[in-house]
């Protein structure tokens, strides 16, 4: 009897384990490209394995090498029946495949064996195995296809879909964007059909195709292949839609109306309404049709959308006295074509557009009544453009493939208004008394035009040598920007009024005169040209199967960049930038169900456009400052608004930041600059539990090297206090090389050295007495996390993924921008103006120590679905920021407050204190969003599915960020230090209904 229950128990597990993949443990190598996926596995030797696409005919064969080993690379997504035969007889019985973007899928076919065997409910096969888990994967990645998306409660945008990935946060400051695993919202790359999408202006941002025209989308955060650079943060992939031998049409409706929305909140300080947003409402409806099939049967296939949009949103200004209504009518539309040239040649080409309009109509507001009078403005804004790639792809031979891409990005930004010729900008910080009426007569701030096109082309190869599977490519862009930007009104002028106090030292260096509470800083900010940056890589990769359970996988990548000024000559050029990445996956048991994994890796990036353009092109930041002598009410189209008039100048007119001239670029940049570049380590533990459950765990570390930003040499070991060089873009805390004055003539004459870890800041004593130099810290950035996750497939029934983050986000500069100034010139941040302004290190404005998110869907019956997307997540640091230092400067957001003498015009009379970073958090937040689906199939082609989604379902309208400026000049301490200024979007429900024919 003992033996007969032994028999038994090992025909169960043996039975589970062909249930779940677990039989067969070779396999090889299975890196996917960034456009498709791959199917790899063992059967037997000599045999010929065929996959085929059942919607599209697509059909290709291999044999297997001598070990039974087989590769099916470049394969688009999509559904595949897989089968096996060797001399004429099948092997095994066919298997039905799902290929995922960016994935490999690995099915083992063995000897045919009849009818399947029933195991507790589950049915197996014990002819195929398909592995629970990806033990040729050393990455970590998220994949969210287009059928998950529609079982859940996530809005219809990319970056909804990225926050669904752990370690994956929205950025903490008002410019939004994404943070990848502490790092800044400008580090990150987005790419649809293998084409770079990525805002290269600033990097905060992308162009997006019309939502329902993407089919999956894969999230890395970290670990990625070298065929992936140009980024120290994420990666998000996307693929679009794709026609069928089948003709498909469809409709989907989405609509957000306003009575569906929940009250935002107004904010009072004090006792006084700071924050006016309880008016502010939108209504949001789209509408996108589509049509797909055969031009030619199982050759020829297109998918086309059209997707009309009609966006009105209706907002305050904070004060409550200016109502703006705008309208946004546009239409978006993608489309693929795919031509199938014969089973090992492939062509498609895809595009759309996200060209946008909108018209802003501006109009006095009575809050109290909640009345508008006369329109007094118009603001029209145009973004997007037209985006596409053609793709060519080639099975050359079983073992050598190839795929080459060319395509364009577009992206415009041009906003104007009708009162941009006669009505300057003026705004004031709410300490200063408010006018009565609205400030100035203009709601904008700029008048800009922008032009950003991308042209880019990459080649991508794959050869199957054995044991190594060896990836090697080229990739290559062009980045150009036409930009003009300058502010509205008589002479191009910004005003700004600040509350201070007589006698306070503000950042120009004046004194503020007696019997004056404020002062207003007048500014031009102008701009134009033509600018652009080539970006190139090279990369090489060998997978190499050392043994059938371990994988190793080394890869190599080379960078160039060079931007470029307006005249066309270099201007920041770095190449022969190595990236190494080293991996490796063991399948543990030799099973297929469990594997450690790691990655070793050097992550480049690369120079965003704006600093060409500010740096390079002939910038003019001119600021002056007055003493504030009260209002000045005038009148436009029957409607008052005030102006600032002007008392006496204070201190002299700073051009410092650009004085409207290109200059020797030569002296404004380091002639040996190293990039900006982020070393990057991973260790993790995967396993498949069963069919359906799964459970990982991982560990993160990354360390971001150097910085390219703007810092102001005022001294040189040559010349001390008299060899002032100027602001210079390098690398702040290393040796910098430009030209500069090397005889002490005062006129620059040859390359000169600054080691600005030691020198390159003039000090003084209220004398002018030169007193030495001092040097810069070097830029730190360090992020370690501990990632857990669970996950749960869908099997027409339920749903579920959790996962819980911990992590530590410390240093003494964020990044490129910065969040907890509200700063996003990328790569031109205030971390780095002086010695003193980067000394505090401490935990960065991206640190979230807690990180939890739980998603699911639940099929009530076959007709019903409920669904949740619940993210908790702890608060962010603050930091107390103030004005000066305890040596010779008066920097705006320093790590010093004065507590003593404040007022001393002697500044080494003086009494400061330190101001550290992150001395406390904003709260907690939570986000709970949910939603009901309703599916009827109308026909045997018709299907209906109805979805009303409601987010944040608590309506939680938490801080997000506050005011971090403790003093705004030496010694007068802010009133408004704290003030709450960013909040969770308040509850909202959408309905989405989709009919598919």
């Amino acid at each position: 009897m003992g033996e007969i229950n032994t028999s038994r128990r090992m025909l169960r597990r043996g039975a589970l384990c062909v249930a779940i993949g677990l039989c067969f443990a070779a396999w090889q190598p299975a890196h996917a490209a960034n456009t498709d996926g791959s199917v790899v596995g063992r059967t037997k030797a000599g045999a010929t394995v065929t996959v085929r696409d059942p919607g599209t005919g697509l059909t290709r064969s291999v044999t297997a090498d001598d070990s039974g080993n087989y590769r099916f690379p470049f394969l688009p997504i999509g559904r595949y029946t897989l089968e096996s035969s060797k001399d004429g007889k099948p092997v095994g019985d066919p298997v039905n495949v799902n290929v995922s973007l960016g994935n490999a899928t690995t099915v083992n076919i063995g000897e045919k064996s009849g009818t399947p065997t029933e195991l507790e409910g589950v049915s197996v096969t014990a002819s195929s195995v398909v592995t629970a888990v990806d033990v040729t994967s050393t990455e970590t990645a998220t994949n969210i296809s287009r059928d998950q998306l529609a079982r859940l409660p996530v809005d219809q945008s990319v970056q909804s879909v990225a926050l669904l990935a752990p370690g994956v946060n929205k950025g903490n400051a008002g410019f939004g964007g994404i943070s990848f695993g502490g790092s800044s919202v400008a580090e990150n790359s987005f790419y649809v059909n293998g084409l770079n999408v990525t805002d290269f202006y600033n990097r905060n941002g992308f162009s997006e195709a019309p939502f329902a025209f993407y089919q999956e989308f894969q999230v890395k955060t970290g670990g990625y292949s070298v065929e992936f650079g140009r980024t120290t943060g994420g990666v998000v992939n996307a693929v679009t839609r794709s026609g069928t031998n089948e003709f498909k049409a469809g409709t989907e409706m989405t609509f957000e109306p306003g009575a569906w929305q929940a009250q935002q909140n107004d904010r009072y300080w004090d006792g006084e309404r700071y924050i006016t947003s309880s008016d502010d409402r939108y209504t949001r409806t789209k509408m996108n049709v589509y049509a797909s099939g055969p031009i030619v049967k199982d050759k020829l296939f297109f998918f086309a959308m059209y997707e009309a949009r009609g966006y009105t949103p209706r907002n305050t200004d904070n004060t409550g006295t200016v109502m703006t209504q705008n309208d946004t009518d546009s239409g978006f539309w993608g489309a693929k074509i795919d031509w199938h040239i014969n089973d090992k040649n492939l062509l498609e080409l895809m595009a759309f557009s996200d060209k946008d309009k909108n018209i802003g109509s501006v109009y006095n507001y009575d809050f109290d009544t909640k009345t508008t009078s006369a329109k007094n403005d118009e603001i029209y804004s145009d973004t997007g453009g037209k985006n596409w790639n053609l793709t060519y792809t080639s099975y050359l031979t079983n073992d050598f493939s190839m795929k080459l891409m060319y395509g364009r990005n577009e992206r415009e930004a041009f906003t104007r208004a009708q009162s941009d010729l006669e009505c300057n900008p003026v705004a004031r910080t709410s300490a200063v008394p408010a006018p009565g009426v609205p400030l100035g007569c203009s709601t904008s701030t700029s008048v800009q035009k922008r032009k950003d096109v991308r042209k880019q082309g990459r080649a991508d190869f794959e050869w199957n040598l054995g044991e190594h599977l060896v990836r090697f490519g080229y990739d290559h862009e062009v980045d150009s920007s036409d930009y003009q930007r300058h502010y509205p009104g008589p002479g191009a002028f910004y005003y700004n009024i600040y509350a201070t106090t007589p006698g306070a030292t503000i950042e120009n260096g004046g004194v503020v005169p007696a019997g004056y509470t404020a002062y207003v800083r007048a500014r031009r900010y102008e701009i134009g040209g033509n600018f652009e940056t080539t970006n190139s890589a090279y990369y090489l990769e060998d997978n190499w199967s050392i043994t059938p359970n371990f994988l190793l996988n080394v890869g190599l990548r080379s960078d160039a960049f060079d931007n470029k000024a307006g005249n066309g000559a270099s201007y920041i050029k770095m190449d022969n930038m190595i990236a190494p990445r080293l991996g490796f996956s063991w399948d543990l048991h030799g099973d297929g169900t469990t594997k450690i994994f790691g990655n070793l890796g050097r992550y480049y990036l690369p120079v965003a456009n704006v600093i060409n353009i500010k740096q390079a092109g002939g910038l003019l930041d001119e600021r002056t400052y007055y003493a504030f002598n009260g209002y000045q009410i005038l009148d436009r189209n029957g409607s008052p608004y005030a102006m600032p008039i002007l008392g006496p100048q204070i201190g002299q007119v700073d051009n410092s930041q650009g004085n409207g001239t290109v200059g020797d670029l030569r002296s404004e940049v380091d002639r040996d600059m190293d990039s900006v570049y982020q070393d990057e380590a991973i260790l993790g533990f995967q396993q498949a539990i069963d069919d359906k459950w799964s459970w990982g765990v991982s560990g993160t570390y990354r360390k971001l090297h150097n910085a390219i930003d703007d810092m102001e040499i005022s001294a040189t070991p040559q010349c001390g206090g008299n060899g002032y060089v100027g602001w210079v873009m390098a690398n702040p805390g290393s040796k910098v090389t430009v030209y500069g004055d090397t005889n002490c003539d005062g006129k620059p004459d040859g390359w000169l050295t600054v080691d600005t870890s030691k020198q390159g800041w003039a000090m003084y004593d209220a004398q002018g007495n030169y007193l030495g130099q001092r040097g810069w810290k070097k830029p730190k950035r360090t992020y370690a996390s501990m990632e857990l996750q669970v996950d749960r497939a869908w099997d027409e029934k339920w749903a579920f993924n959790a996962s819980y983050v911990l992590s530590w986000n410390r240093g003494n500069a964020e990044g490129p921008v910065n969040s907890d100034t509200n700063f996003d010139d990328t790569g031109r941040t205030e971390n780095f103006d002086d010695p003193w302004v980067n000394l505090s290190s401490g935990y960065l404005p991206n640190d979230h120590r807690h990180q939890f998110k739980f998603r699911g869907t639940y099929a009530i019956n076959k007709h019903w679905q409920v669904g949740a997307d619940l993210v908790l997540l702890s608060g962010s640091p603050i930091t107390g920021y103030g004005v000066g230092n305890p040596y010779d400067a008066t920097v705006y957001h320093s790590y010093f407050i004065c507590v003593q003498n404040c007022a001393d015009p002697v500044s080494e009379n003086r009494v400061y204190q330190s101001s550290p970073r992150g001395k406390e958090r904003t709260p907690w937040t939570y986000n709970l969003g949910a939603s009901v689906t309703y599916l009827l199939p109308v026909s045997d082609k018709n299907n209906l599915r109805v979805k009303l989604a409601v987010y944040n379902l608590l309506n939680q309208q938490r801080t997000l960020g506050v005011d971090q400026d403790l003093q705004t000049s030496v010694g007068g301490t802010s009133s408004t230090y704290l003030q709450p200024q960013r909040f969770q979007s308040p509850r909202f429900g959408q309905l989405t209904v989709s009919l598919d024919f």
